[in-house]
C-alpha cells in the first residue's frame, strides 16, 4: 500500500494522441515527509505517518511540535497515518514519482458542504405530479409504517448534505508531472479547490472485459 497527501488544484482537459479529450483533476501531490513509522512489534500494526505542507513553528500545537522535533523535522500542517505502508524510513521524502500513468488510485477528501437539502437533491427522489391541483410536488410523503407507531431509523429524509469524508475509488492516473509534483486523475474527485486529499493505491479490483467490451461470463 502506497499513498501521498495532495492539494486539489482544480480540473483541466487533456488531449489524447487520437484526438479525444479527457477531463482530469489536477492534484499537487507532495512532497511529503515520513514523520514516523508504526511497527507490529511495538504498536501491534504496521503503518507510516505522512506529513504535508510546511508550517511555521509558532503555528503548531505543542504536542504536534514535540513529535516533529523528536523526528528531527520541521513542523507540517497536515499529518495522516497510512496502514500497511512498508519499506520507508523516517525523514524520507515522498513525491509524485511513486505513481505512474495507468495506475488505479483511491482519493479521499472532505466533500463540498451543500447545507440543508430536500429529498430530491439529497436522495435523488423523483418529484410528484404538478397537474390537477396536486400539491405533493417535492414533499417527502408518508414516513410511518403499519402499526409501528414510530419512524424507523435510517429513513431517507431531508437534512445536512455534503461536508463529510468521502472516498472515490478506482480513479485512473492519466498523467504524472514529477517536475511540478502533479498527478492528474481521470474525472472529478471529492472536495473543493484547495482541499487536501489523500491518494492511495486502489483496493478495488477491476474485472477484465471480454469481447466487444462486455464483462467475461461467470465461470461455473
Amino acid at each position: 500500500m502506497k499513498g501521498l497527501l495532495a492539494k486539489k488544484l482544480g480540473m483541466a482537459q487533456l488531449f489524447n494522441p487520437d484526438g479525444t479529450m479527457t477531463a482530469v483533476t489536477v492534484l499537487e501531490a507532495g512532497p511529503c515527509k515520513v514523520l514516523g513509522l508504526r511497527t507490529a512489534e511495538k504498536d501491534g500494526y504496521s503503518a507510516a505517518r505522512i506529513a504535508f505542507l510546511p508550517l511555521a513553528e509558532g503555528r503548531a500545537t505543542a504536542p504536534r511540535l514535540g513529535e516533529f522535533k523528536k523526528a528531527g523535522l520541521d513542523p507540517h500542517r497536515h499529518v495522516v497515518e497510512i496502514r500497511n505502508y512498508d519499506g520507508l524510513e523516517q525523514g524520507q521524502d515522498l513525491t509524485a514519482e511513486m505513481f505512474k500513468a495507468g495506475e488505479l488510485v483511491d482519493v479521499t477528501s472532505t466533500s463540498k458542504g451543500k447545507g440543508f437539502q430536500g429529498l430530491v437533491k439529497r436522495h435523488k427522489f423523483s418529484r410528484g405530479p404538478e397537474s390537477h391541483g396536486s400539491m405533493n410536488v417535492r414533499q417527502p410523503g408518508a414516513i410511518g409504517a403499519t402499526d409501528a407507531a414510530r419512524v424507523f431509523k435510517g429513513v431517507r429524509m431531508s437534512g445536512q448534505m455534503g461536508n463529510e469524508r468521502a472516498t472515490a475509488r478506482a480513479y485512473k492516473v492519466v498523467r504524472v508531472d514529477p517536475a511540478r509534483n502533479l498527478v492528474m486523475v481521470r474525472g472529478g474527485v471529492p472536495g473543493a479547490k484547495g482541499a487536501v486529499v489523500l491518494i492511495k493505491e486502489s483496493t478495488k479490483k477491476i474485472k477484465p472485459k471480454g469481447p466487444a467490451g462486455k464483462p467475461n461470463p461467470r465461470k461455473v
